[in-house]
């Protein structure tokens, strides 16, 4: 049900905007400008890649679709990071540093963090080694990964700027008219208007909800990185179990801290 919550909602948004004009007019298609859609749109993604790289522009709107699906890190999951973690102090403990890069091996697989982690844990990397390699990975990756919430956000900012252009744009148009067929004043004025309309619902609805929700799970990424980096600097540094267990658990909160004496009944 959670994955459903952001397409329901967004649903839900345009569904009341659409139903107010449903019980307001008959005449739905008022409502409907090729020309403000080309005005707004158009205009936003014009100024985005002369603003952008277009490899951002274009990654930050696939980002929009994606943020239709449900955020891959849920609170279970970082409760299921530290307990992972805690196994693999058992083997060390048990076996060595070197018996952790077969038992890790299948858990890595796709985890390219993880990866790099295990790999310089198993290499022989001191803990403080490990957690300041990690903590420059962290940040650089969270830095280039955060480049697409900007570019939404000054679309965001861009898409009402470029309704008001389309609304000078059917004023000119109405006052250009006054001395003529007073039905070509309308439809000046319903571009004024609509582009007006098209640009704050492309703010409001698209855009800026698609920033503040990638941001939102970079935001989590970064806390889950920074909470298995942590578990690996102790792993490399020799600690037992159980001073992984507090350590780690210090991050979470404290509903969904692991307990290592249930994990060995």
């Amino acid at each position: 049900m959670a994955g459903m919550t952001t397409p329901l909602s967004l649903v839900f948004a345009f569904g009341l905007f659409i139903g107010s004009i449903m019980l307001s007019t008959d005449n739905y298609l008022v409502f409907l400008s090729f020309s403000s859609f080309v005005m707004v749109f158009g205009g936003t993604m014009s100024a985005s890649f002369i603003s952008y790289e277009p490899r951002y522009v274009i990654l930050s709107m696939k980002l929009i679709g994606k943020m239709m699906v449900s955020a891959k890190i849920s609170r279970g999951i970082l409760k299921a990071e530290v307990g992972r973690v805690i196994r693999w102090a058992y083997t060390v403990q048990k076996n060595g540093i070197p018996a952790l890069e077969a038992e890790s091996k299948k858990a890595i697989s796709g985890d390219k963090f993880l990866r790099f982690g295990i790999e310089m844990v198993v290499s022989g990397y001191s803990g403080d080694e490990v957690r300041d390699i990690l903590s420059t990975t962290i940040e650089t990756t969270y830095g280039r990964n955060t480049v697409q919430v900007h570019i939404l956000k000054a679309m965001a900012s861009g898409a009402p700027a470029f309704g008001m252009i389309g609304t000078l744009v059917g004023l000119i148009i109405m006052l250009d008219n006054m001395g003529g067929d007073p039905k070509e004043l309308g439809k000046g004025l319903a571009i004024a208007l609509l582009t007006t309309l098209y640009g704050v619902l492309f703010a409001r609805l698209i855009f800026l909800p698609a920033s503040s929700k990638i941001m939102q799970r970079e935001q989590i990424v970064r806390f889950r990185n920074y909470l298995v980096a942590e578990g690996l600097a102790l792993l490399a540094d020799r600690k037992s179990p159980r001073f992984i267990q507090d350590k780690m658990n210090s991050y979470l909160d404290p509903a969904i801290h692991f307990n290592i004496d249930k994990m060995k009944k």
